[in-house]
This record gives structure tokens, sequence and C-alpha cells, in this order.
């Protein structure tokens, strides 16, 4: 999840502080337009238009708060998610490194297991020998052939 929160919550500040500004241009706005000094159908008409004006600027301001506010809940939820992110990732190399774990362990037993069952070499040689006839004098070679076998 990417999203640096404290950059979105510093520009949910500004929306916020825009939307007061616009508040209090549109108020300004207002209180200029009545402090007109002319009277008649024009400076009526004037004083009106302000006054939408004035409704139209306050109604922009309630958006930049409702963006500010959107912003806000945008960057918690992205703290919820990268905290979500950061609990699961956790989870999971655990698990990963317990399952290695205990495959390591299985393949020590099941090594030290072949050891166990693999047939001695010497053995091995000794139960296939083929020994000289009784009494002929490749006997003499014999001890030279096996091991532990010497004169």
């Amino acid at each position: 999840m990417y999203g640096d929160t404290a950059v979105i919550r510093r520009l949910a500040t500004q929306m916020a502080e825009q939307g007061t500004e616009i508040r209090s241009d549109a108020d300004q706005l207002v209180t200029s337009s009545q402090l007109v000094v002319w009277e008649g159908r024009a400076a009526q008409a004037m004083r009106e238009r302000m006054s939408e004006r004035a409704v139209a600027l306050r109604r922009t301001a309630d958006e930049h708060d409702d963006a500010a506010q959107a912003l806000r809940h945008h960057a918690d939820e992205v703290d919820r998610l990268k905290d979500l992110i950061r609990e699961i990732a956790h989870r999971v190399r655990g698990l990963i490194e317990g399952a290695k774990s205990r495959l390591a362990d299985l393949a020590d037993k099941a090594i030290d297991l072949i050891k166990k069952v693999t047939p001695d070499p010497v053995d091995e040689m000794l139960s296939t020998f083929q020994p000289p006839p009784e009494g002929h004098k490749d006997w003499l070679d014999v001890p030279d052939q096996l091991p532990g076998g010497g004169r």
C-alpha cells in the first residue's frame, strides 16, 4: 500500500484552511456590499448579487471542508491498510520460517535414517567376494584384497 499519510494530512489541513478563508471572504463580501453608501436599484442589485456570490462561496467552503474530511479519512484508511499489511507480512514470514525449520529438521532426520540403513561398504564387498578354491595359492593374495585381512 502506497501513500505518505503525512502529506495527505497536510493537504487536508490546507483544504480546511482554504475553506475557512473562503468562508471569511464570503462574510467580508457581504459586509462590504452592505457598507456601500449609494442607494437605488443598482445598489440593491449589487447587494443581492454579492449575497448570491457569498452563498456560492460558502458552498465552495463546505466542499473544501468535505474534501479535507475525505482526505483525512483516506489517510486513516491508508494507515490502517499499511498496519494490516505489516501484520499479515509478519505472520506469513513466521509461517515460512517455521516451515523452513521443520523441513530442515526433517532433512536432518532423513539423512540420519539413510545412514542407519545404508550397508557398510566392507560388508558389501565381503558379501560378493569369491574366495579361491580350498588350498589354492591365490589365498596368499587375499589379505591384500580385503580390508582388515592383513597378514
